[in-house]
C-alpha cells in the first residue's frame, strides 16, 4: 500500500441505507423535488427526504451496482442504496469513482433472476483511498479530465457511424424514390415464385442435427449462424414439405423485430420458424436487389402500415404480398444499383467495426485508469 493510503471496508468508511420508499401514484408531476429509484430519476413529489447531494447505488435488478449522484433536496426511494461517508473522510466525487471502477462490485450481488445488493453484503467489501482529502481531490480531478476527453473521443466515433448509417439510409431511400428511366413499378408477389413462411408448429429442439433458424437469427440485417438450434431429421422431412430454403432467397423476420431482411448465403440444409418469411424472386428481379429494398425505408414504412396484433407485432404473409416496389426492368441496371449499395453498406459496416474496436479500447483505457487510480498510480 502506497504511503498515505488506507484500506478499509466499505462497512467501516461509510453508512449505508434504504430509504423510505413511496408509491408510483404518489407520485406528483408537477412536484418541486425530484425522486429517484433504482435507475435514476422516476418522477416529482412535493416532499424531499435528502437535503445533500447523494451517492445512490443501485440495488435491485439488472442494473444492481450502477451509481447515481442525487440532486440537492430531492427523495430517494428505497430502491438505491444509499452510500455516505463517515465523519468526511472520503470525497463523495472519489467514492463514486471507486464504485464505478475500484470496487468488485459483484461480490455484493445476489439472485440471478431478481438480482439485489444487500447493506450486509456491501459492508465487507474493501477499498482503498488516501488519507487526504486533498489527494483525493486530486485525483478525482485528473479522472474528470481523462473522462471528458474519452467520452468526447467516443461521441466522436459514435457520431461518425451513425452519419455513415444516417447516408446509407438516405441513399436507400432515394434509389427507391427517385426512379430512372426504364423503372417499373409491381408488387412484391408479381416478382417473386414464392413468399411463404416456415412451420407454424414449435419444433422439439436438439444438441445437434439440422439447422433451425427464427427471426433472432436475422436482427441485423444478416442471418446469424451461430446462435441457431437444431432439430432432427423426422421435423426436418415434414417441414420441408412445406418449403425447402435455397441459396439467394431472403429471409424476412415477421414477428418481433419486423422488416428486417436477409439473404441466405450459403449451401446448407436448414428450416425456419413461423417468425420468418421467406421470399424467392422470379428471374426478372436480381436476389439482392430485392434485399436492399425490403431493408430501405421505403419498404419498411410500407410494412409499418400493414403490421397486424396487439402486443408482438405480426406481419402476415398476404400483406406481404402486397408491398410495392420500383425496380429498373433491366437486369444490368439492377446490378449496377446493388453493387453501388453493396459498397457504401461495407463503408458503414467497416465504420462500425471501427467503433466497437475504439469502444473496446477506450472501455480497457477506462479500466486502466482506474486501477491506476486506486493503487495510488496517479
Amino acid at each position: 500500500m502506497k504511503e498515505g493510503w488506507q484500506t478499509k471496508t466499505l462497512g467501516e468508511a461509510c453508512e449505508m441505507y434504504q430509504p423510505k420508499t413511496i408509491s408510483g401514484k404518489d407520485l406528483v408531476e408537477d412536484g418541486a423535488y425530484l425522486v429517484y429509484g433504482a435507475n435514476g430519476v422516476i418522477g416529482r413529489y412535493n416532499k424531499f427526504n435528502h437535503e445533500e447531494p447523494q451517492l445512490l447505488i443501485t440495488c435491485r435488478g439488472a442494473t444492481c451496482g450502477s451509481v447515481n449522484i442525487s440532486a440537492p433536496r430531492s427523495w430517494v426511494t428505497g430502491n438505491a442504496m444509499v452510500v455516505r461517508p463517515k465523519n468526511g473522510s472520503l470525497e463523495m466525487r472519489y467514492l463514486e469513482y471507486l464504485f464505478r471502477g475500484g470496487i468488485d462490485i459483484s461480490k455484493a450481488i445476489t439472485g440471478a433472476a431478481q438480482p439485489q445488493i444487500t447493506r450486509t453484503n456491501l459492508e465487507p467489501l474493501e477499498i482503498s483511498y488516501p488519507e487526504s482529502l486533498a489527494e483525493q481531490q486530486r485525483i478525482v480531478g485528473l479522472l474528470d479530465e481523462a473522462f471528458e476527453g474519452l467520452a468526447t473521443a467516443k461521441a466522436n466515433a459514435e457520431k461518425n457511424l451513425q452519419n455513415a448509417r444516417a447516408l446509407f439510409e438516405s441513399h436507400l431511400q432515394s434509389v427507391f424514390t427517385q426512379r430512372g428511366p426504364g423503372w417499373v413499378e409491381k408488387h412484391l408477389k408479381e416478382v417473386c415464385e414464392k413468399i411463404t413462411d416456415g412451420t407454424h408448429q414449435t419444433p422439439k429442439y436438439f444438441d445437434e442435427g439440422i439447422v433451425f433458424l427464427s427471426s433472432r437469427n436475422v436482427t441485423s440485417g444478416t442471418i446469424d449462424w451461430d446462435r441457431i438450434k437444431y432439430i432432427d431429421t423426422k421435423q426436418h422431412l415434414e417441414m420441408h414439405k412445406r418449403v425447402a430454403p435455397r441459396r439467394n432467397d431472403i429471409l424476412l423476420a415477421k414477428n418481433g423485430t419486423t422488416g428486417v431482411a436477409a439473404i441466405v448465403d450459403r449451401d446448407t440444409t436448414f428450416d425456419i420458424y413461423v417468425s420468418l418469411a421467406l421470399l424467392r424472386a422470379l428471374p426478372v428481379m436480381r436476389p439482392r436487389f430485392l434485399l436492399h429494398f425490403i431493408n430501405s425505408p421505403v419498404a419498411k414504412v410500407q410494412f409499418n402500415k400493414r403490421l397486424k396484433g396487439v402486443g408482438v407485432p405480426n406481419l402476415h404473409l398476404e400483406e406481404i404480398r402486397e408491398v410495392r416496389l420500383a425496380f429498373p426492368a433491366d437486369l444490368q441496371a439492377q446490378d449496377r444499383v446493388v453493387d453501388e449499395l453493396d459498397e457504401l453498406r461495407e463503408e458503414t459496416q467497416r465504420l462500425a467495426r471501427l467503433y466497437e474496436r475504439k469502444h473496446a479500447a477506450l472501455e480497457a483505457l477506462i479500466q486502466s485508469l482506474l486501477h491506476q487510480a486506486f493503487t495510488g498510480q496517479l
